[in-house]
């Protein structure tokens, strides 16, 4: 009976957190984080 609980709870836990990465308000941040190992920083390149 337990495992079945915990089971349940993961997963609703699983899928409000896949429902969270996904939403559409997120995809700005995503998308700055994703372009970020691409940009140059300009103090790492000065003498």
């Amino acid at each position: 009976m337990v495992a079945g609980i915990s089971t349940v709870v993961l997963l609703i836990l699983f899928l409000v957190g896949v429902a969270w990465a996904y939403s559409r308000k997120r995809k700005p941040e995503f998308d700055a984080a994703a372009r970020q190992p691409l940009e140059e920083d300009q103090s790492e390149n000065t003498p």
